[in-house]
């Protein structure tokens, strides 16, 4: 019974939120990692996104309107690694503040020797336990000229963001998303030796495709990896072996196929 009114509401709520046609096909061109999935997969991710937008409050700050465009872009992008886990991952927060470019937020910290350094930080996007999350636009938009589209940029702010909500389900941002003990406990030892490697390599200055962001912390570096693995998923199986098959039994998703 309380299942089959849930199945309702859900359904209210999606037909409530549709997404046309033209915008939804005009998201998928303008994020092309979000159309390379399947047909099946296509049609969960947008009647989640309707779900999504029935459920979060968007608000623009600075005089930035956040159009259907703007709601739909992140609603997509952020449906995306839960799309088999559901969006019950994501009920921590309702608001999602929209700034049209960076934001400048200082910061202060206690050094080992009692000494307070305080600093700017511009951010893209930010993930508060509890919410709102915090998203830049420009950080977001793709140009609207054609030829643009079909890039296989890795970074992606709206992902990195909604991982680190993810992570934090438990109520620690420590890379370590909820699971179970045993599993918790193979997490760490995979994504502990995979950080160090990472660190080891950014040190030694390779290139990297997960963004040398990761090395700053491990619950960075799990965010970043999981841009590259919905946005970049083949060659991440092939840099990152390991953190894509931990990433993929995680999210019950194999995007590279």
């Amino acid at each position: 019974m309380l299942k089959a009114l849930r199945h309702w509401r859900e359904e209210r709520a999606a037909r409530r939120h549709a997404i046309p046609d033209a915008l939804w096909q005009l998201t998928l061109l303008r994020y092309p990692f979000l159309s390379q999935r399947s047909d099946d997969d296509l049609a969960e991710l947008r009647r989640l996104s309707s779900l999504f937008l029935s459920a979060k409050e968007f608000h623009g700050v600075g005089g930035f309107e956040v159009t259907d465009e703007v709601a739909v872009a992140v609603a997509a992008q952020a449906c995306l690694p839960v799309l088999r886990l559901g969006l019950s991952w994501y009920d921590g927060f309702v608001g999602i503040v929209m700034h049209e470019g960076e934001v400048v937020a200082q910061r202060r910290y206690e050094d080992e020797d009692g000494i307070v350094h305080e600093y700017d930080e511009e951010l893209a996007g930010e993930a508060m336990e509890g919410g709102p999350l915090m998203l830049a636009w420009n950080a977001i938009a793709v140009s609207n000229d054609p030829a643009a589209f079909g890039t296989d940029e890795v970074f992606n702010v709206v992902i990195h963001e909604f991982a680190h909500v993810i992570d934090m389900r438990d109520g620690l941002a420590d890379g370590v998303p909820p699971l179970d003990s045993a599993a918790r406990e193979r997490w760490i030892e995979v994504i502990d030796a995979e950080w160090e490697k990472f660190c080891g390599r950014i040190d030694a200055g390779e290139d990297t495709l997960i963004d040398p962001y990761g090395a700053e912390a491990v619950e960075e570096f799990f965010a970043v990896a999981v841009e590259a693995f919905f946005v970049a998923p083949a060659a991440m199986r092939a840099e990152e072996p390991a953190m894509y098959e931990l990433l993929a039994g995680f999210f019950r998703q194999d995007p590279a196929g």
